[in-house]
């Protein structure tokens, strides 16, 4: 079978699982999870027999016409490069552990048919995205997983924090989703075509009218799905949703669509410095903005949703410095350790029974009731905070690295202020990356107080794909830049001594200083009994979550939570705390400019419906009514009475006559 058609069946396969899970989810329901695992865990097999065939060589390429369509074609076309061929490893690696852990997560949930079936069709379409060579085709992609994701984030409807973090979602991508769309349109009318390889051809032999307006229209859709700043805020809420959706969002598709696509489509970017100018300012303020809210949240989920916006960050940092190889392989680090922290997020909240770190950190004896979330989540940490030899560290030294080599002047294309503001911004980043990761680890496993709830031991499905994630996380990195450097365009991955030395020192001294702040405030904080949050009943890991975030819902609404004297955040943050802990009031912003307006304006459309349009309506329908009834009452059966009209009719018409007879 030739590597063509292999590349085809990769998206195909989860399609065709999906519409075979829908449609035998009621009368066939044994074979639900079969259709959920088999046909995505084929397609990482087929992912990885194109990528050892693609061994990082000249990008497979092959299209075919679907229809005449003017001068533009859109056409069904594949580019597989070597960045291609790895992620999309990465999306059956991470599908397949999430519809493996799903079996067990949601074993009792009865819309797990459908739930399963969205999660196959998202996996699809994201290898859709992966592997499309035509833009027209990306974009169907593009959009079935914004569709995909508000059926998920709204899994649990019951709550009103999913049905509005899923209203939420799917209205912030599709604010970025417009512009979007017209520069994919700008983009092909000056390449004339929608084919990734002649859009390029077209950039490297200068053919682009507009290269800065159509590449910020293009940032815009990146911000909203990829959930940058300022289009981020749909982020943290979409963790109402179940924790697998929120691993494979996080680690494999959805936001790493984004970066895929500068990725892909990078010389369309750096034919404009002003727009690799934007796209450095908006990866450091997403950077650091989003590494001050992690350290202020009390939600565990949420916390690693700001995390996943941070690290985002530093992928859209080195494309800005013009490094897609340093881009793609922290992407593919990241994927590894944060399916692997959210999954065993999940496994925390069913034994804590709530999402609350404050709640966690008044019990006793957690780590000892999720022994394999406890050692599997300490790997993903260290490799987020970037500690060697984990994966995090190599990934992320890359990004360090590409920026200090623009910073000191040594690139052509990119200006030395891009580097700078990337490596600055990094390094702050890689403190507070530190920082909130060892406050998440201290407050969730070191508690003091009452002892955990013992709700038994996981299923096997929900631990085993644990173990399988930690591997990736702790040898992914080392493993990429010594094995894999021809799938990264031939760069050298090898981190830098300087940038090593800065990234692991900050990110040390964050880890410590915090670690300090934390013994200081257990020692002279009184300890508050946990009371009743922690007594949850033994029940379904599913149940759980939706009860947690609905006892919770503070968390997902605004600041008020119950507050942990023993938090280091609370200490080390100071006044900033009760900023950062609300994203700094960016959701407060938007209500104020778009959301309020928007609804006087529907008020005011309501009142002219109903007291203008519809005055006019009922009096159109209420004079002919009037006039019936005064007719009516007129026809009253007297011929008496009829005579007597009529005689006074005539008497009124001759007199009329007569004077109008007179005045002329």
């Amino acid at each position: 079978m030739t590597t063509t058609t292999l590349a085809v069946l990769v998206p195909l396969l989860p399609f065709l699982g999906a519409a075979a899970g829908l449609l035998l989810g009621r009368t066939a329901p044994g074979f639900v999870r079969p259709l959920a695992v088999l046909p995505t865990l084929a397609s990482l097999v087929l992912a990885a027999v194109v990528a050892v065939r693609q061994g990082g060589d000249q990008a497979i390429n092959a299209a075919t016409e679907l229809t005449p369509t003017g001068s533009v074609p859109i056409e069904l076309a594949l580019h597989i490069d070597g960045f291609a061929a790895l992620v999309a490893v990465l999306v059956g690696v991470v599908a397949t552990c999430v519809q493996i852990y799903s079996t067990g997560y949601l074993r009792e949930d009865p819309r797990y048919p459908s739930y399963a079936a969205l999660v196959s069709l998202f996996t699809s379409a994201m290898l859709l995205v992966v592997y499309s060579g035509d833009l027209m085709v990306l974009l169907v992609g593009w959009e079935i997983m914004g569709i995909c994701s508000y059926f998920l984030v709204g899994h649990y409807w019951e709550t009103p924090e999913a049905r509005a973090a899923s209203i939420k979602a799917f209205l912030v991508t599709k604010l970025g989703d417009v512009p979007f769309l017209i520069g994919l349109f700008a983009l092909a009318t000056d390449a004339g075509s929608f084919r990734i390889t002649k859009v390029l051809g077209t950039v490297a032999s200068g053919g682009l009218d507009h290269p800065t307006l159509i590449a910020l229209l293009l940032l815009a859709g990146v911000a909203g799905k990829s959930a940058q700043f300022p289009l981020h805020t749909w982020l943290p809420d979409a963790m109402a949703g179940p924790t697998p959706v929120s691993a494979l969002i996080h680690a494999a598709t959805m936001v790493a669509a984004g970066v895929y696509f500068i990725a892909r489509l990078l010389p369309v970017f750096e034919a404009s410095q002003a727009a690799m100018i934007v796209l450095a300012v908006m990866a450091a303020v997403t950077m650091i903005g989003s590494g001050l809210a992690a350290f202020a949240q009390d939600d565990i989920k949420r916390v690693l949703a700001y995390s996943t916006i941070g690290q985002l960050g530093y992928m859209t940092g080195a494309l800005a410095v013009a490094d897609r190889g340093a881009a793609v392989f922290h992407l593919l680090s990241h994927g590894a350790f944060k399916a692997l922290l959210f999954l065993a997020a999940g496994v925390i909240i069913h034994a804590a029974g709530t999402n609350s770190l404050a709640a966690m950190s008044r019990m006793t004896h957690l780590r000892n009731r999720v022994p394999d979330a406890y050692w599997t989540m300490t790997v993903a940490l260290l490799a987020l905070a970037a500690i060697p030899p984990f994966s995090g560290f190599f990934s992320k030294e890359s990004v360090l690295g590409a920026a200090e080599h623009v910073a000191t002047g040594h690139a052509e294309r990119v200006p030395g202020s891009v580097g700078w503001i990337v490596l600055v911004a990094g390094l702050l980043t890689a403190l507070l990356t530190a920082a909130y990761a060892m406050r998440l680890w201290l407050l969730a496993f070191r508690g003091r107080g009452a002892e955990a709830p013992d709700h038994g031991r996981q299923p096997l499905t929900m631990t085993v794909v644990l173990w399988v994630l930690a591997v990736p996380s702790l040898a992914v990195g080392a493993l990429a830049y010594r094995v894999l450097p021809d799938w990264f365009d031939g760069r050298d991955l090898a981190p830098t001594l300087t940038t090593s030395v800065l990234g692991t020192g900050v990110a040390l001294v964050g880890g410590i200083v915090t670690y300090a702040a934390w013994r200081h405030t257990t020692s002279v904080a009184a300890r508050v009994p946990l009371g009743a949050v922690a007594a949850h009943p033994e029940g379904d890991a599913a149940q759980v979550e939706a009860e947690a975030i609905a006892s919770h819902a503070p968390v997902y609404g605004g600041v008020a939570y119950a507050p942990d004297p023993a938090d280091p955040g609370r200490l080390l943050l100071g006044p900033l705390h009760r900023h950062a802990a609300v994203g700094f009031h960016l959701d407060a912003v938007y209500r104020a400019l778009f959301v309020r307006p928007v609804q006087a304006g529907a008020s005011l459309v309501r009142f002219l419906d109903r007291e203008v349009v519809d005055t006019y309506v009922r009096g159109a329908g209420a004079l002919p009514r009037w006039l019936g009834i005064a007719v009516r009452r007129a026809q009253t059966g007297n011929v008496q009475t009829y005579v007597s009209a009529l005689l006074a009719g005539t008497v009124v018409l001759a007199v009329a006559a007569v004077l109008v007879a007179t005045g002329a």
